[in-house]
């Protein structure tokens, strides 16, 4: 059966078509698999609680960038750098499902337009809180201001750890990636681009 989905202990419910009673049948199916009993007491809601937990970390599935931006687009006269940076992210990694998270740095120069703060926070949690490479991220979230502002530029750089590469694999502690991803003049002009990378640095 598909449900609204609410979080434990933010009051917070999405409108998400996510099938949680199949979530959970597959979260008991893991358990067992690994070599788990289902049925022991620290365990016996584990199944829901994590499909409840799925729903919330992929509900970036069940938005869209209207319903995000929701009419927050003002026109602004100025054609100077606007700059959000420390935009923090969580997101999961679709090669090995593991998190990896840290920082979203994003300017860009209005062409007429600008965008109500909070709504960078918006459009960056829409595209992390899916299955993701932190490549990807970047340009979904460059392209989608584009979009929405046609500015004259836009420039976004994320900064991440990987627990990919921190639990298993290499098992390197103190790594880190960074991924950038340039439109318009950040892309065409070295000026515009060096000036926001000492600005978020």
């Amino acid at each position: 059966m598909k449900r609204m989905i609410e979080v434990e202990d933010t009051g917070l419910v999405f409108p998400c078509e996510t099938d949680v009673d199949r979530l959970a049948s597959l979260g008991r199916e893991w358990l067992e698999i690994i070599g788990e009993n289902p049925e022991r007491e620290g365990l016996r809601k584990t199944p829901e609680r994590m499909a409840k937990a799925w729903a919330f970390l992929t509900r970036g599935y069940c938005q869209n960038l209207e319903e995000i931006i929701n009419g927050a687009i003002f026109q602004g006269e100025g054609s100077e750098m606007v700059v959000v940076k420390g935009i923090e992210f969580y997101s999961m990694c679709e090669h090995h499902l593991l998190p990896f998270f840290g920082k979203v740095h994003i300017g860009y120069i209005p062409n007429g337009k600008i965008l109500g703060l909070s709504k960078f926070g918006r459009i960056t949690d829409m595209f992390a809180r899916r299955l993701q490479v932190q490549e990807r991220l970047a340009a979904q979230i460059a392209d989608a201001i584009v979009e929405v502002l046609e500015p004259q530029g836009v420039g976004v750089v994320i900064e991440g750890v990987h627990l990919c590469m921190m639990m298993r694999g290499v098992e390197k502690q103190h790594s880190s990636t960074t991924t950038s991803a340039v439109r318009g003049v950040f892309r065409d002009d070295p000026r515009t681009r060096e000036e926001f990378m000492s600005l978020i640095h």
